[in-house]
C-alpha cells in the first residue's frame, strides 16, 4: 500500500510517499481501507520534531474514515462504513496517512447507514470525539447552560461551538481576529468576544450571570483568565494546548481558582478505553445532524492524497478556518 512516511524531522518536504506493507490485523484489531482522513496539528508537531526525535520511520495521522477490509473477530463486516481515531495511531502504530490502516477494534466506530460523503465524514472523528468526551461525559453539559469556548477558531473549538449549540447550550466564543467572528456566529455562537489575552471583563457583558462551563482550547496560557468568568460551581475543561506547554507555574488555589469552581483536563487519548468506549461516541448522530443541515459542516478544504505536503503547509499557515481533510 502507499503511505506517507516520516524518516526525519523537518518541514512538509520530509513527508515521503512510500510503498509499505499493510500489517495484517491481530485478534484485537481491524484493517480499514482508508477513504479520507482529517488533518490535525499534532501531526505537524510530530513531523516538526515537537514531540521528540524520529528514531524509526513513522506514518502520521490520528483519524480516518473508510470501509472495513478485514475483522478477524467478525464484529465489523467487510465493506462496513466506519471511523477510527486515536488508539496509538502515529505513536505506537502506523497512522492514517495511508491507503489502509490497522487499528484497535476498541477504537472503531460504526457509521453504517450514514449518507454523508467521505470528505464530510472525515471532518468529524477527532474534533467531535474530543468535544463529546469533555462536554458529554466529563461534565454532562445540560441545555440552557452557558458555555465559553476559548480559542473557538480552531477546528476543535468550532466543533465545540457546533456541538454545544446542537445540544441546547448558549455559546460564547472567543477569537483573536475580528475577521473570524462572522464564521463563529454562522456555526452557532450566540456571542463572540475578541480575545486580547484578558477576556473576563468583556465576557461579563456577554454573559452577566457568568459561565457554567469553560471549554479551554488555548490551554495553560489563558486558563487562569478563563476561570475568572466561571460562576460558582462552574467547570473549566482544558482540551487544547494551542498556547504552549501544559504547565501552570505557581498556581494559587485560593486566588486563581474562584470559589466553588473546578478545573479539569480531558485527554482525547481516553477514547477507546473502558472509560470512554467507542460504541458510545455519537458520530452517527452528528453525521445525521450535518446531513440534515441542523449542524454546520466544519470542512473548509479537501486535498488529494498526493497533495499532503501542501495541506501541511496550509494548516501551519493558520489560514484554515475550519477542518482540512484529505481524500485517499
Amino acid at each position: 500500500m502507499k503511505a506517507y512516511v516520516i524518516e526525519q524531522v523537518g518541514g512538509p518536504e520530509v513527508l515521503q510517499l512510500r510503498d509499505i506493507s499493510s500489517p495484517a490485523p491481530t485478534a484485537h484489531e481491524v484493517q480499514i481501507r482508508v477513504r479520507a482522513f482529517g488533518l490535525n496539528r499534532v501531526e505537524t508537531y510530530l513531523r516538526a520534531g515537537k514531540m521528540g526525535a524520529i528514531t524509526a520511520p513513522r506514518v502520521p495521522g490520528i483519524e480516518a474514515v473508510g470501509e472495513v477490509s478485514h475483522d478477524p473477530a467478525g464484529t465489523f463486516r467487510t465493506g462496513q462504513r466506519v471511523a477510527t481515531a486515536m488508539g496509538g495511531m502515529q505513536f505506537s502504530r502506523n497512522g492514517s496517512y495511508a491507503e489502509e490502516v490497522t487499528v484497535l477494534r476498541s477504537n472503531v466506530v460504526d457509521l453504517d447507514g450514514t449518507s454523508l460523503s467521505w470528505e464530510e465524514l472525515a471532518a468529524l472523528p477527532e474534533s467531535y470525539i474530543t468535544v463529546w468526551g469533555a462536554l458529554g461525559r466529563l461534565i454532562d453539559a445540560a441545555p440552557g447552560q452557558t458555555l465559553l469556548v476559548r480559542g473557538a477558531s480552531s477546528s476543535v473549538g468550532q466543533a465545540g461551538v457546533a456541538y454545544a449549540k446542537a445540544r441546547g447550550l448558549r455559546v460564547v466564543a472567543t477569537t483573536r481576529s475580528t475577521e473570524n467572528a462572522r464564521r463563529l456566529t454562522a456555526i452557532g455562537a450566540d456571542a463572540v468576544v475578541i480575545d486580547n489575552s484578558e477576556i473576563a471583563a468583556p465576557l461579563r457583558a456577554a454573559a452577566p450571570q457568568g459561565i457554567d462551563i469553560g471549554l479551554e482550547v488555548v490551554g495553560a496560557s489563558t486558563v487562569r483568565d478563563s476561570l475568572k468568568a466561571l460562576k460558582p460551581f462552574g467547570t473549566a475543561v482544558v482540551i487544547g494546548l494551542l498556547g504552549g506547554a501544559p504547565v501552570l507555574e505557581s498556581m494559587h488555589l485560593m486566588n486563581d481558582l474562584p470559589a466553588a469552581t473546578r478545573l479539569s483536563f480531558f485527554p482525547s487519548g481516553l477514547f477507546g478505553t473502558a472509560a470512554l468506549p467507542a460504541s458510545d461516541a455519537p458520530l452517527k448522530w452528528i453525521s445525521e445532524q450535518v446531513a440534515s443541515g441542523a449542524m454546520p459542516s466544519l470542512r473548509v478544504q479537501t486535498f488529494d492524497f498526493d497533495d499532503v505536503r501542501r495541506a501541511h503547509s496550509h494548516i501551519e499557515s493558520d489560514r484554515a478556518l475550519g477542518k482540512l481533510v484529505v481524500m485517499v
